[in-house]
């Protein structure tokens, strides 16, 4: 990413020369004198300009050891780490607990000896004394029974302890293993663990509503991201910015009480042994259908739904692969609606291939009956729109009202609100956006702890173009770009490198994740044309598939595809609080010839599309490069060869524009 920038010299101003001369007689003496530095032009510019964007030190080291390209893509080096997970809980719904163990197997995949581990402890958000973002049910957060590295249990560490062992800060579990894992070495973790489930937990994510819905996440020992930028991430989970987390394979078994109905992320393993088989004979029609099919209506909670199990219980296990997290719903008296939806071809065997989507509700969510086609709409719409096809068996729905409002996002899982007030264009809009996280960051893994535009302003983006095609005729991205104008014009932003946690109270961390980074992509769009934009987006995702990209890997891929340096952008957007503010100056008329005057009020440099009406009832459609701003200038020019009637700047509205008022002129000057 290199800017270069012909400065245009409006006024140069040289300094005093500075010569130093030494005192003396006369009389012929020699004398000492020093050069003089040359002169220094100083431009006088009328506007700032955005300067390079300068890539961090880690980030550039990364680059030099070949682990990230230059040009946005993972280097040839690049690696990252990996885990297999055993995960065996068991939900006791009468006393809202949860007990389970977990094993992990940790493959250091880095080039670097790892002399201690992090692992992550979520639920810790509710412990007495954790740091949150907002208010949150005290628990008593994770009990940790047992800490084991390679069977043989560790020591809780105290103050400056040496030695193996571990030690609980927050939502962080620091582990000082016996022996160090070499590079390309595994090391098994174990662990017994339980807590309360608490009604709304993880602000929100998870909990139980009511006698009849446990939504479980947030709920087992989790290993910690070690990156080739970074190395570990040691965040604290404070219950606002969400995910960064290492993809792995599971093994997860739910024992739940008989003639509830559970589902999650992977691939239920043994369907024979839990659920009613005139109930899976349904399950497997609805599978295939491209129409919705009720699985399960809440009256049929009346008769078995499941098989008796064992003791009145069940164990149901589920098998996921290449995902960085897992959810499971516990319900019971619920609807369960299931259709299919294409993808595209996954295998590139020249079929088209299908996604099961479900949905999970209850009667007090009417609004819920069309949500599974909401579902297969959205999945069906972003794995054409991105270029990625949905990768993994199904996508479930779960309805949770009294848990969540809006809605939360796990691989083939989410968790939304029973929208009942908020009506049904709403409750399309939210499952348009948690099925878009699939993709960011269930695919491409960004650190939402650091960067949460990369994720949530990316699939607010693509939730609005998921609406276009739903509801066709109105421009979905507008409502993105009036709500981010609304705050910049109240100065109440931040920049949007600000660490996800760290943004100023109010609207601040919202602005900078959703709307911003939204309007950014519809921005870039506009400047780079539709091709050209869906060439580098989708080429990103591509290359950052199941991987963990940093913003300047986005950046780079962009100026990659597009072959245009845009650190102008990079910088004045994504750096700065800039705002756009263009005003036609305006326009003086010679006979058949007109000049019309452009200026940039803001601070923000962009392209100025114009649209210019002639006196004869001709438009023309004319763009004036960002060029004249770079170089500091406030106001241009541009000739055009007939009589103007009108003058619109971005008659689009492809621009974040914070005065449109200034954006027009008409008139009939005399000549």
């Amino acid at each position: 990413m290199r800017t270069r920038i012909a400065l245009l010299t409006l006024s140069v101003a040289l300094l005093p020369l500075a010569c130093a001369s030494g005192g003396g007689s006369g009389g012929g003496s020699a004398r000492s004198v020093e050069a003089a530095p040359p002169p220094v032009q100083r431009l006088a510019l009328e506007r700032p300009i955005p300067y390079p964007v300068d890539l961090p030190a880690n980030y550039a080291r990364a680059i030099e050891r070949g682990t990230r390209a230059a040009n946005g893509a993972p280097g040839p080096r690049y690696w990252q780490q990996w885990a297999e997970y055993e995960i065996a809980v068991r939900l006791d719904t009468d006393a809202r607990r949860l007990d389970g163990t977990t094993t992990i197997q940790y493959r250091n995949a880095s080039p670097d000896t790892l002399r201690a581990l992090v692992v992550q402890l979520l639920q810790n958000l509710h412990a007495p004394t954790a740091p949150r973002s907002f208010e949150e049910e005290v628990t008593g957060g994770v009990e940790l029974r047992r800490v084991a590295v390679a069977g043989a249990e560790l020591a809780a560490l105290e103050g400056d302890d040496e030695g193996p062992g571990w030690q609980v800060s927050s939502t962080r579990l620091f582990i000082r293993p016996p022996s160090p894992v070499l590079p390309g070495g595994t090391i098994e973790l174990a662990f017994d663990f339980g807590f309360p489930v608490p009604q709304a937990g993880a602000s929100g994510r998870m909990g139980y509503s009511g006698e009849d819905m446990f939504y479980l996440a947030y709920f087992y020992p989790q290993m910690a991201v070690y990156d080739d930028v970074a190395g570990w991430d040691t965040d604290r989970f404070t219950g606002q910015a969400e995910f960064y987390a290492d993809f792995g394979r599971y093994a997860v078994t739910i024992d739940a009480p008989a003639n509830w109905l559970v589902d999650g992320t992977g691939t239920l393993e043994n369907p024979g042994e839990t659920l009613a088989m005139d109930v899976r004979a349904r399950l497997d029609a609805a599978a295939a259908s491209d129409s919705v099919i009720r699985v399960l209506s809440s009256a049929d909670y009346d008769r078995p739904v499941t098989l008796p199990g064992r003791n009145g219980r069940i164990e149901w296990r589920f098998a996921a692969d290449s995902v960085h997290d897992v959810a499971y719903s516990v319900t019971r008296r619920t609807n369960w609606d299931v259709t299919r939806t294409p993808v595209g071809d996954r295998d590139r065997d020249g079929a088209v291939d299908y996604a099961r989507i479900g949905s999970i509700w209850r009667d007090s969510a009417p609004r819920w009956q069309h949500q599974a086609r909401y579902g297969a709409h959205s999945i069906a719409h972003h794995s054409e729109f991105t270029g990625v096809s949905y990768p993994w068996p199904h996508m479930t729905s779960v309805e949770g009202g009294g848990i969540i409002g809006g809605g939360m996002e796990y691989p083939m899982m989410t968790l939304i609100g029973d929208y009942n007030e908020r009506g049904d264009t709403a409750l399309y809009a939210v499952t348009a956006h948690e099925l878009a996280h699939m993709w960011v960051p269930m695919i491409v893994a960004n650190n939402e702890r650091r960067y949460a535009w990369m994720d949530e302003g990316t699939t607010t983006f693509n939730e609005n173009q998921a609406k276009k095609d739903f509801f066709p005729g109105t421009n979905w991205d507008l409502p993105e770009v009036d709500s981010y104008l609304e705050v910049a014009r109240a100065e109440l932003e931040g920049s949007l490198m600000t660490p996800s946690d760290y943004h100023l109270p109010g609207p601040g961390y919202g602005i900078a994740s959703y709307d911003k980074p939204a309007t950014g992509l519809a921005t870039l769009r506009a400047i780079l044309g539709e091709d050209t934009f869906l060439r580098g987006y989708r080429e990103y995702l591509r290359r950052w598939s199941f991987k963990h990209p940093y913003p300047w890997d986005f950046f780079a891929t962009f100026e990659d595809v597009s072959g245009i340096d845009l650190d102008w952008f990079w910088r004045g957007w994504y750096y700065e609080t800039w705002t756009l503010d263009q005003a036609v100056g305006g326009v003086r008329v010679d006979g058949d010839r007109s000049t019309v005057f452009v200026e940039d009020r803001g601070r923000l440099p962009m392209p100025v599309p114009l649209t210019i009406r002639c006196r004869g009832g001709e438009t023309v459609e004319l763009t004036i490069p960002v060029d004249p701003w770079l170089a500091g200038l406030r106001q241009t020019s541009i000739e055009v060869d007939c009589a103007v009637e009108s003058v619109t700047i971005d008659a689009a509205r492809s621009y974040p524009d914070a005065d449109r008022a200034n954006n027009s002129w008409e008139g009939m000057p005399a000549s």
